[in-house]
């Protein structure tokens, strides 16, 4: 039996860890398919206190890891295939076993939406990126020509923030105008260093061969007319995508499958806090996936403290 069980291992996840392991409740953390979570996607990450110079995105989940490892939080490499939140104490399925939690710390994180295509997993990090906040800034974009995939708020928020590092910002959309709020949109449209490409979709991530992205391949959805862009990075931003499935039914999600936090950290469902991207579809940066992997650590203390009475 286990005091609190946190499943995810990025920012929220692992301060989580930090905090109950502080608390003396022994946490058993769960790092699901991707340990340490998307940060372990971005090469430098110069947007997260107290690092001057930066810090490699695997490198800071790796010190977070050894940070709570050092107060006593157990990391169990598993991947849980379902819970049942109906009886107490809660049941985890990790990898045929069962888990069984008084407490339990939802920090499963989002997946963002890609674009499909070999070529831009094959030049993740050496220019395709999915977060402009994170990447925008490195050497290899600045003074260069960028292209933004998406047509919504996300990607306008993107293509704006990469105006003040990019040469010129290519808005890549498949329709003849954007899907985002009118005054975000109509922001992008004033821009003078962003050019929209309407009625286009990306086929293909150039260069391979060249191990960096060179341009990019466009098809023109009404004529099928293709076209070569020249850029130095793809900042995809077509949305997220929760990573909450196996919680449907059992607390209350939004129409996208994001939790829905109560008060505080607090879910439906008493005893059970989330934390991170998985419950936050506005800011979606390590800072604050921290900062609620703090608040439902000191909620769930709270919550085991009162049920122990």
């Amino acid at each position: 039996m286990e005091k609190v069980v946190i499943i995810g291992t990025g920012c929220a996840g692992l301060t989580a860890a930090i905090y109950t392991a502080r608390a003396n409740l022994n946490p058993l953390v769960l790092t699901g398919t991707m340990p340490g979570g998307l940060l372990t996607t971005t090469s430098t990450v110069e947007n997260y206190p107290g690092f001057t110079d930066g810090i490699d995105g695997f490198a800071l989940m790796e010190g977070m890891q050894k940070q709570a490892e050092r107060f006593g939080a157990r990391i169990q490499f598993g991947n849980v295939e379902s819970v049942d939140l109906t009886t107490r104490p809660f049941a985890l399925a990790v990898d045929g076993s069962t888990v069984r939690a008084e407490a339990v710390i939802v920090a499963t994180g989002a997946g963002h939406r890609h674009l499909g295509l070999e070529s831009e997993a094959r030049l993740e990090k050496k220019g395709v990126t999915y977060c402009a906040t994170c990447d925008g800034a490195l050497p290899m974009f600045r003074n260069q020509p960028l292209v933004v995939v998406g047509g919504g708020d996300s990607a306008c928020e993107e293509a704006l923030y990469l105006t003040r590092f990019a040469s010129a910002v290519y808005l890549v959309h498949r329709r003849d105008q954007l899907r985002a709020s009118k005054i975000m949109a109509d922001r992008v449209l004033a821009h003078a260093k962003i050019k929209p490409v309407w009625d286009s979709v990306v086929t293909e991530i150039l260069d391979v061969a060249l191990d960096k992205v060179t341009g990019v391949r466009l098809k023109q959805v009404k004529t099928g007319a293709e076209t070569h862009l020249p850029c130095a990075g793809v900042f995809v931003a077509i949305g997220h995508v929760p990573n909450t499935q196996i919680f449907q039914g059992q607390i209350d999600l939004d129409a996208n499958g994001y939790v829905v936090p109560r008060r505080g950290a607090e879910t439906s469902l008493a005893g059970v806090f989330v934390a991170g991207d998985c419950a936050d579809h506005v800011y979606r940066q390590a800072i604050t996936a921290a900062g609620m992997g703090c608040m439902a650590a000191i909620e769930a203390e709270r919550y085991l403290a009162q049920s122990a009475r």
